[in-house]
């Protein structure tokens, strides 16, 4: 989720006041990162949850969790190394290979939360209204923090 290619150009893309860089500035400082990751990541869940939505007319809603998941993980690459992360100095395939590890926890807790809650805790409360569509919602909020941490410093992080 960086811009152009570069993290967003600017100060912003390894040089901040001072000659800093990213990596070297305070977590305040770096509060523009973390908004532009959650805006590309929330495009990024919308692809997610839109295409399993659609997948689940065709497989079972625990097939289509995963399928989904990848179209929203290839999604989230894209615009984090266009619009959040500065260059890592790693070829796009090392970090795709990166980003696409840290995205394996991610898969994990998205698919225990979305099939955990649709098929065993939503139907004990005996809730039905929408249950794999919140289910499935609350699974792919749940790894933020996880995911910018695991994508700061190891899928971008300086070579």
């Amino acid at each position: 989720m960086s811009a152009a290619g570069s993290g967003g150009g600017g100060p912003a893309a390894g040089e901040g006041a001072a000659g800093a860089t990213a990596d070297d500035r305070p977590a305040v400082a770096r509060g523009g990162e973390f908004l532009r990751f959650l805006i590309t990541g929330g495009i990024a869940a919308g692809v997610n949850v839109g295409s399993r939505w659609l997948l689940s007319h065709a497989m079972p809603y625990e097939a289509a969790v995963l399928v989904a998941y990848l179209f929203g993980m290839t999604t989230a690459y894209l615009l984090a190394r266009a619009l959040v992360f500065a260059p890592s100095g790693r070829s796009r395939r090392d970090e795709f290979l990166r980003f696409a590890l840290v995205n394996v926890a991610a898969a994990a807790q998205v698919w225990i939360i979305s099939v955990g809650l649709a098929r065993v805790v939503f139907p004990w409360a005996g809730m039905t209204w929408y249950a794999e569509d919140i289910a499935h919602v609350i699974g792919v909020v749940f790894p933020v923090f996880t995911s910018y941490l695991g994508h700061r410093h190891f899928s971008f992080g300086r070579k």
